[in-house]
């Protein structure tokens, strides 16, 4: 009976990621205007980080030891979190045994009208205020996440609940970032009990909590009285699992200069990326007065200041999607500055070793958003994607980033075993008597 049920559990998940998934050659058909035989990686095979993280997967995914993390940020593209999460799913259902933790993360909706991404929820009773990089003025200094919700006054608890039905979250660690002028100690509490921060690391703005037991789900408590506050700028959860941890951090309306006014610096060493997908973009291009030279140079600071932190640190820069302007009450043009974008993308590619998954082609080029819309995958504003639209696009760069992986893993496996071969054959010749070996290496004529 065990073994019945343990088969239809199986072949429950099977089913289930075979209507998540459906099979790319029905794509083909349902949209002809998508140009798939360009979904791929644009690389130099020579780049030193891109063979550096390529070696990397392939050695964590033979060996199942390691962890690599993977940091994909952007605006609203990632804020709403299907995207991401589709690359997320995809990758860990195609390497099921490299489930690391879930990463960083940021309550967005504790705070009114603030969407947030499907595969968590977030509860907050109490009034909190929003701080994201976007604002002209900061109210408050901001880590990686780009975004801040601060508790005023009166205690306030936000609850984090698990909601992801395919893969197992729970974690071992949880790391508050965040800081008080009062001092204030945040706690964390699950299943009724409350837990008090294993350590502080003050200067990094830091709360650490190493749990006795693994949770998926817990509540934060920002234990504030009148005239005190606490900001809370990103939670990171991470487990004792090795595999992969990727990141989505994303904020409504951001571009690359909203992303320089923020602190990055603690937060990366933090999480310490292998690999940054890059999705920002179509806000910086969305006016009519885009800068192309400003928005490179702008990028470079970005992508400096992350190598900073890791040298090794490989790069992926996403082209804008095609998109149009509003121009009057249902009427739109086309915004031709995703061509601009692309070609920028392409020489950041070559000047950061890094690769370009040219999303912009992929759709069909310019004026292909419209074709998108009709076929119910873009949203009517022309900019965002519906959620079809998005999963699409996460199978489509899962797919592209997977038939590099794989390349690398039969790679990585050929080059291994000729090494055991080696060593092998090394150890057999040592082992033949001393008047052999002579004879063998010196023959007579």
């Amino acid at each position: 009976m065990k073994r019945f049920f343990s088969l239809l559990l199986s072949l429950s998940v099977c089913l289930t990621l075979m209507a998540q998934f459906p099979p790319a050659s029905n794509r083909q058909a349902d949209y002809p205007f998508i140009r798939f035989d360009l979904n791929t990686l644009h690389f130099d095979s020579t780049s030193p980080t891109m063979q550096h993280l390529l070696y990397k997967w392939a050695e964590i995914n033979a060996t199942a030891q390691g962890n690599l993390s993977i940091l994909h940020i952007g605006g609203s593209h990632v804020q709403a979190g299907t995207l991401p999460h589709r690359v997320r799913t995809r990758l860990l259902t195609a390497y099921p045994n490299l489930v690391g933790g879930r990463g960083l993360l940021f309550p967005y909706s504790a705070a009114a009208r603030c969407n947030n991404p499907d595969d968590y929820k977030v509860h907050c009773v109490e009034k909190v205020t929003l701080t994201r990089n976007v604002f002209k003025e900061l109210d408050c200094p901001l880590g990686l996440c780009g975004i801040a919700v601060t508790a005023h006054d009166v205690p306030t608890t936000i609850q984090l609940i698990d909601a992801e039905p395919l893969f197992n979250y729970s974690v071992s660690r949880i790391i508050l970032l965040g800081y008080s002028p009062q001092g204030l100690l945040p706690r964390i509490s699950y299943d009724g009990f409350p837990v008090l921060p294993s350590y502080i690391d003050s200067a990094n703005h830091r709360f650490v909590f190493n749990l006795t037991n693994p949770v998926d789900s817990f509540d934060i408590h920002l234990p504030c009285k009148p005239g005190q506050s606490f900001t809370l700028t990103g939670v990171a959860l991470s487990s004792r699992h090795h595999g992969i941890s990727y990141h989505s951090v994303g904020v409504n309306g951001a571009a690359v200069p909203d992303y320089l006014k923020c602190n990055l610096s603690n937060d990366l060493r933090l999480i310490h990326p292998d690999l940054v997908i890059f999705g920002i973009g179509i806000n910086d291009a969305h006016g009519k007065d885009f800068d192309s030279v400003a928005f490179k140079n702008n990028y470079l600071a970005l992508c400096d200041s992350i190598r900073n932190i890791n040298p090794n640190c490989a790069f992926i820069f996403i082209t804008n999607n095609d998109c149009y302007f509003h121009t009057g009450r249902k009427r739109y043009t086309v915004n031709p500055n995703g061509l601009q974008v692309r070609d920028v993308c392409y020489r950041l590619a070559s000047i950061t070793g890094g690769a370009v998954w040219d999303q912009f082609e992929i759709m069909g080029g310019l004026k292909s958003m419209a074709k998108w819309q009709k076929a119910s995958l873009a949203r009517t504003d022309k900019v965002h994607f519906t959620r079809a639209g998005y999963q699409l696009l996460g199978d489509l760069l899962f797919e592209a980033l997977d038939q590099q992986l794989q390349a690398a893993c039969l790679k990585w496996s050929s080059s291994y075993f000729a090494k055991q071969q080696a060593m092998i054959n090394k150890r057999n010749s040592q082992q033949l008597p001393r008047g052999l070996r002579r004879k063998t290496s010196h023959t007579r004529q």
